[in-house]
């Protein structure tokens, strides 16, 4: 059974898709620090490179946006034919529409396209495009040839959509019906675009959780479940056949799942396959390097069957890490040195195979005869990573848990302790780093609402206690510091 889980905070979201019980994928998104893939801006051109067919682009952000005529939100290689290309006609002081296409990374500005598209669960337009295509996942031809005939047969002319593959299973009027809701759409975007000033956004792309649902629905999600009762009322109309469900239980969503465990885990440098060998992941500026190592699998043939064994299992792994993760960009990966041909190519293939089920674009190159293969993965939002891990302040090199993610283990450790102990109030000690953070997003205060409005939670910091430190009891430590952080429900 599929399940996509969404856990809303005003501070921060996140959504899990979760089949039989295993992490799939995860995303999640300050409300604070939202991207702005998929935002539409008045952008004015400030430079031309006609070299590259580029231009620099101000949009009012801090860094000039990066125009390359071939840039597009849509990936030509899922449907089902080439999308026309066009040429760059642009000068220095035009004022144009454009939309972005990667967030900005490190120094870099964010990516630009003039190929404006709008997403739906069942189509996207693309208003100045004039090309119907199909994605290559429907794949009956006749229900493709039908699927093109019915949305060319609303689409105006100069314009043009994409038929996803959710709308294989789905009803013809529930087509026509986003067909329309998105063309209106762009009505509005253009009237707001003409009263628009210079360098500002024009449109801004839906938040987590409606796109979360616009890119599950391909994947025969059979359950939506939602801690909030209001954004379940938001969310109705937007699931197609599957069932959405308002969670009201005592402990967070993801730890009733028994997902929250895994998600954690996303954290971990090294990963441990099934048989006892082990991947190690690590992030560098450049690209992201992955280490293959036997462990504590020794095989029961020889070593060139262990490696290859080891090799298979690993390039299982990497695909779904590469995914749960959002890994994006050049990925270079170290698989252990394979001596038979056949052996390397059978790595290969399977490593093709399972990053099938990823709906981002990769492209993977043989492996050289050191046993290193490279292989990219589109690079669009900002990864997990940059949500769940830190830089760390002593070694100023590698990485470590970020204060956020450690809040939110904090929220499933207090919630547990009280239903273990069954008791009505708890003394939380943090470090001082942490307690800052739980003031600044009042975590625990939104989890500690409604149902758990008889409950008491006094957080209080410890200078002593290393960041990751925490201490959960039901009196209070004697003495009790100064400033102390009472949690209660503040909504009665």
């Amino acid at each position: 059974m599929k399940r996509l889980l969404l856990d809303y905070t005003p501070y921060c979201t996140r959504a899990a898709l979760v089949e039989d019980g295993e992490l799939i994928e995860f995303s999640i998104e300050k409300t604070s620090v939202r991207g702005i893939v998929g935002n539409i801006y008045k952008g004015r051109v400030e430079n031309v490179l006609s070299g590259m067919e580029a231009a620099f682009v101000n949009i009012g952000l801090e860094r000039n946006g990066f125009l390359y005529v071939g840039e597009t939100l849509v990936n030509s290689n899922g449907i089902g034919s080439t999308m026309p290309k066009k040429k760059l006609n642009l000068s220095p002081g035009d004022i144009i529409m454009c939309q972005v296409v990667k967030d900005q990374f490190g120094q870099k500005g964010a990516r630009l396209t003039t190929d404006v598209t709008l997403p739906g669960y069942y189509l996207v337009l693309l208003p100045t495009s004039g090309f119907v295509g199909v994605s290559r996942k429907v794949l009956c031809q006749p229900r493709r040839e039908y699927l093109e005939q019915l949305v060319s047969s609303v689409c105006p002319e100069g314009m043009g959509f994409i038929i996803r593959s959710a709308a294989d299973k789905a009803k013809d009027e529930d087509i026509i019906a986003e067909a329309k809701d998105l063309l209106h759409q762009w009505q509005f975007i253009q009237a707001d675009y003409n009263q628009a000033s210079d360098k500002s956004l024009v449109f801004e792309e839906a938040g987590l959780f409606d796109r979360a649902l616009r890119e599950t629905f391909g994947e025969d999600v059979d359950k939506v479940v939602v801690n909030d009762a209001e954004v379940a009322k938001n969310l109705q109309g937007k699931v197609g056949k599957a069932e959405i469900e308002v969670y009201t239980g005592e402990r967070n969503i993801m730890a009733h799942f028994n997902v929250s465990e895994q998600i954690n885990r996303i954290c971990d440098r090294r990963v441990y396959l099934e048989n006892g060998a082990y991947i190690v992941i690590d992030k560098t500026e450049a690209l992201t390097v992955i280490d293959v190592n036997t462990g504590k699998f020794a095989g029961s043939k020889d070593l060139e069957d262990t490696v290859y064994k080891t090799n298979i299992a690993a390039a299982i792994c990497i695909a779904k890490q590469l995914r749960l993760r959002n890994i994006s960009g050049i990925v270079v990966i170290d698989f252990i040195d394979m001596q038979d041909e056949a052996h390397k190519e059978a790595v290969i293939e399977t490593l093709k195979d399972a990053l099938k089920n990823d709906r981002l674009k990769t492209s993977t190159v043989g492996m050289t005869p050191l046993g290193l293969v490279e292989l990219t993965r589109k690079k669009a939002r900002l990864q997990n990573d940059e949500y769940m891990l830190q830089s760390c302040t002593h070694c100023h090199g590698g990485y470590t848990i970020s204060n956020l993610q450690v809040t939110f283990i904090l929220r499933d450790e207090v919630l547990d302790f009280m239903l273990v102990h069954k008791c009505d109030t708890v003394y939380v000690g943090v470090s001082q780093v942490i307690f800052e953070t739980i003031k600044e997003y009042n975590e625990l205060e939104k989890r500690m609402g409604n149902e758990w409005s008889d409950k008491k939670v006094f957080v209080y910091a410890c200078e002593r206690f290393p960041r990751e430190k925490r201490v959960l009891s039901e009196s209070a430590p004697d003495p009790l510091p100064a400033e102390v952080l009472q949690i209660i429900n503040c909504e009665e």
